[in-house]
């Protein structure tokens, strides 16, 4: 971009630095964030939640859906702040909102039953804020760091915790709802991301079992909850990344439509790959902006990252890019901020955050 060469743009701090603010270069990116969002937001009217919805899902897996709906959560939380400006492009009463404190905290979230919270969408209009950490300290954690997940508010609460396994032939990281049981056999264990040979490919499974061990109508078989495809450029993984992300589409409850493959061929990356899209919808993550001032690829994070990134990103919907789905960054050496909202839950979220964390990725 701006007739930058391969090896300047090789240079730069890559993807999104949302720098600690300078005047410069946090005024020059908050003004060129409206001036580009503003228009776009005025003339979009669609409901982001228009955007999630494929259908349905076979009468027969309706059943099987034991978790609290999300309109329990709606109720319980509407009359909370939406917190994140951009967050939803109705946008209504944001722009006051615009001199906020650096890294404002969620609201209040209320998290009743973990497991149910965790795999539950987050509820419309409200984006959930959360904090990553990586603890790399004791025993090979510098090779098999360990995770956490915690709602970034004062009362910190606990999510999730994620580890690498070792001895697996691919990248294979075990997701708990217990910072201390990290088994694949332990009843806290409640999903597992799973990357191809190349490191390039991840999928996403709930803590359903293996479809050979399949029940007689199939709803005990784990669900494949997204998939993650980062794509190489002429630079490797040194530019500025390339991910897709592939989640199950909502039905017209809100849900989540269940994707129960029976083999490997009938995964979210076969379904995407054969463009057969059927309850499946395609995200990306936001293209960053050549900034000349700074060098560098931008994106406006909104005082929520603080520190220029490779593994920063933005993940939208190309049909309204200003309504973010997640959005990721570092703010410390070991710290990380994690946002999510409708239709995401925070397995699928923290997931995705796992898998740019991966060793063949990681270029910093």
């Amino acid at each position: 971009p701006h007739g930058i060469t391969p090896s300047q743009q090789y240079l730069v701090p890559h993807e999104c630095p949302l720098y600690p603010p300078t005047a410069a270069t946090s005024s020059d990116e908050e003004d060129d964030s409206d001036a580009s969002t503003k228009p776009i937001r005025s003339e979009k009217k669609k409901n982001p939640v228009s955007l999630f919805q494929t259908g349905g899902d076979p009468p027969k897996e309706k059943k099987t859906k034991k978790k609290a709906p999300p309109k329990a959560a709606e109720s319980e939380e509407e009359t909370l702040e939406t917190p994140q400006k951009n967050s939803n492009k109705k946008g209504k009463g944001k722009k006051s909102k615009k001199a906020k404190e650096e890294r404002p905290p969620s609201p209040v979230i209320e998290v009743d039953n973990l497991e149910e919270f965790v795999l539950r969408p987050a509820p419309q209009g409200v984006t959930i804020k959360c904090r990553v950490t990586r603890d790399k300290k004791g025993m090979d954690r510098g090779l098999y760091p360990t995770y956490y997940l915690h709602l970034d508010n004062d009362k910190k609460v606990f999510l999730l915790a994620g580890r690498k396994r070792k001895k697996s032939k691919t990248s294979n990281y075990l997701i708990s709802i217990d910072p201390t049981d990290l088994s694949r056999g332990g009843e806290n264990f409640i999903g597992k991301l799973r990357s191809n040979l190349m490191g390039t490919k991840f999928t996403v499974f709930d803590n359903g079992a293996n479809p050979d061990r399949a029940n007689a109508n199939w709803s005990n078989v784990r669900q494949e909850l997204s998939a993650v495809v980062y794509e190489t450029n002429v630079l490797g993984f040194k530019g500025p990344r390339k991910m897709t992300v592939i989640i199950p589409g909502m039905n017209s409850d809100n849900e989540r439509v269940p994707i129960r493959p029976r083999n490997d061929n009938d995964g979210l990356l076969m379904r995407w790959q054969n463009k057969n899209m059927d309850n499946v919808i395609e995200l990306h993550n936001k293209a960053p902006v050549w900034n000349d001032e700074t060098q560098s690829y931008v994106l406006n994070f909104h005082g929520r990252v603080t520190h220029a990134s490779v593994k920063n990103f933005q993940i939208v919907h190309s049909s309204d890019p200003d309504y973010i789905v997640m959005q990721f960054g570092r703010v410390a050496d070991d710290a990380f901020t994690m946002d999510y909202n409708y239709p995401l839950c925070a397995v699928q979220a923290f997931a995705i955050a796992l898998s740019s964390f991966d060793g063949k990725l990681a270029c910093e």
